[in-house]
């Protein structure tokens, strides 16, 4: 479809410009328009660049380029009539917001901005801030009435080019969420069973916190420290004044033990927080001896856990639930863990969603509910 829009953009002698994030989505495209033009580049009344990606007539500005781009600063440097970004929920949303916008205001061009509902192993490969930013700009799209925003909607099965035997053959072979995001290109906001949904989260965010009264941050080891091993949760969450609790910042990630403490140190710095309140089922007394490592006077809680993740993870829920829990800012790997994590048939470690848990109650439940060391 974009390779269409941009012929007939072009050939309305518009100048053109295409952003995809990966050189394959490129190259498709880049397929497509040259075949569409071919006569006129044999001909020579359309040049060619390879290397640049371009098709332009020569002496005006009435040109198609193609490049890879998935931030702001790899889309800058140009401007367009058309600027058509493709795979856009898996790009950082400031290309819109910084360059994109702008680049259009000249000559009140046009956007079109294709993509797919992302799902949870497309989610890791995105470099948005917020993995749905797309899906909210489409939301957007069909609410409008002014007619400056058209959204428009299409299954696998309206593609014509698609063979009806294989859909069949790959509607049998894939998890119903799966054929619901890539073949009938639903945005799903909810995981059945899940405990958090995310307009759970959106409607108690905040851009900021109140002063609070104790801050800590939650951390919930990996097993093993290899590149391949679950993550390091690490969750910094405080209290107000107000009984509420307040997420600050996720510093989760994939550490060797010594990188995890010193992760969850300066966060407790950084924060001015109270205490670091780690589980210690993994590792018992050498998840403190390495946090002591990095500093010998880190104030620590161990806590061990005596019940299952459900159980330890459903008051917190209930008080999101209730809006006495309130996201500081966007943390899109943690929420989309929240979000995905169904406690009966999810067997991976949901580490921060632990550490959140960990760091929540410790701040918000009576200390008779869990269990310090």
């Amino acid at each position: 479809m974009s390779a269409m829009i941009s012929v007939q953009e072009f050939l309305n002698k518009k100048r053109v410009l295409y952003a995809g994030p990966t050189t394959d989505q490129l190259d498709s495209y880049w397929f497509e328009v040259k075949r569409a033009l071919a006569e006129p580049i044999d001909a020579g009344i359309i040049v060619k660049n390879e290397t640049d990606h371009t098709l332009e007539v020569p002496g005006t500005k009435q040109r198609i380029r193609a490049k890879t781009a998935w931030n702001a600063d790899m889309l800058r440097g140009d401007y367009a009539d058309c600027l058509i970004m493709d795979e856009w929920q898996t790009c950082d949303e400031a290309m819109w917001e910084v360059v994109g916008q702008p680049m259009l205001l000249d000559n009140n061009g046009r956007a079109l901005f294709i993509y797919t509902p992302p799902s949870m192993s497309s989610r890791s490969v995105s470099k948005a801030r917020d993995p749905r930013h797309a899906a909210k700009m489409y939301e957007r799209a069909k609410a409008d009435t002014t007619g400056r925003w058209q959204a428009f909607h299409w299954t696998s099965h309206e593609n014509p080019h698609i063979s009806r035997d294989a859909l069949t053959i790959l509607a049998d072979d894939m998890t119903s969420m799966s054929f619901r995001q890539e073949l009938l290109a639903e945005d799903i906001d909810e995981v059945p069973g899940a405990l958090w949904s995310r307009a759970m989260l959106d409607n108690t965010r905040v851009s900021a916190a109140p002063d609070l009264v104790r801050v800590v941050v939650g951390v919930d080891p990996a097993v093993t420290s290899t590149a391949q091993s679950d993550e390091t949760g690490i969750v910094v969450a405080g209290v107000g004044s107000d009984g509420h609790g307040y997420v600050l910042a996720d510093g989760s990630g994939r550490y060797h033990p010594d990188g995890w403490a010193r992760r969850s140190i300066s966060l407790l710095e950084q924060h001015n927080g109270d205490r670091i309140i780690a589980e210690d089922n993994n590792g018992g007394e050498l998840v403190e001896s390495t946090i002591r490592t990095v500093n010998p006077h880190a104030p620590i809680t161990r806590v061990h856990a005596s019940r299952g993740k459900a159980a330890r993870a459903e008051p917190i829920a209930a008080m999101y639930e209730q809006g006495r829990v309130h996201h500081v800012g966007t943390m899109s790997e943690l929420e989309d863990q929240l979000c995905s994590w169904e406690p009966i048939s999810t067997h991976r470690s949901p580490d921060r969603l632990d550490a959140l848990v960990w760091a929540l109650s410790s701040v918000m439940l009576k200390r008779s509910s869990w269990r310090p060391l």
